[in-house]
């Protein structure tokens, strides 16, 4: 009984152990450009991010639309209040199934292309994307994920054009345009 209770561990300690992945807040950043006026573009961020790779490869993060950060306070907080009314839609979700093998088999240093499905969610509409994305292994416990092409949302995909517009009338801007670039570098470490 004793040998078989000392297989039956040894076996399990064998199994590779599944673990979470946990974004990195501090070392990560979301930011989009806005243009204005046909010809002035300007790059903002989202402080507060969320996110998580379960051991199935469900990766989910989640933006706080609240900590939109565009360097000047006034503007964040028609952004806030106008556009994404966070207080009603707090948050902005970004989620996607991704094969953790591949990367968690990488070396330190080394780095993989992929072309993933992303569905963004916003203000309680759905959009599928195809995202460019270059996963870099930093060390045992950490990976980095940034994007090599900024995905570009078309806010009338998400019902902001009025928003839009109650901002370039708040603003008193000429336009707006529609079409936003974001990109990305997130980093997850193992949990």
């Amino acid at each position: 009984m004793r040998l078989l209770s000392t297989l039956l561990l040894a076996c399990c300690l064998a199994l590779p152990a599944q673990a979470a992945w946990y974004l990195d807040n501090e070392s990560s950043r979301i930011s989009f450009i806005s243009t204005r006026s046909g010809n002035l573009s300007e790059v903002h961020r989202f402080l507060t991010l969320h996110g998580r790779i379960s051991d199935t490869g469900q990766a989910r993060l989640r933006i706080e639309l609240d900590s939109v950060s565009t360097g000047i306070p006034r503007r964040d907080e028609y952004l806030r209040k106008l556009l994404f009314e966070v207080e009603r839609f707090a948050d902005a979700q970004i989620s996607t199934q991704i094969d953790l093998g591949p990367i968690t088999d990488l070396a330190p240093g080394a780095q993989l292309e992929l072309n993933l499905p992303l569905t963004v969610s916003l203000r309680g509409q759905e959009h599928r994307y195809d995202a460019e994305l270059l996963a870099t292994r930093l060390d045992d416990r950490r990976f980095q994920v940034v994007s090599l092409a900024p995905l570009v949302l078309h806010l009338d995909d998400f019902a902001l054009g009025q928003g839009v517009e109650a901002l370039r009338r708040a603003g008193g801007i000429d336009a707006i345009s529609p079409s936003v670039p974001v990109s990305a570098v997130l980093i997850f470490t193992e949990r």
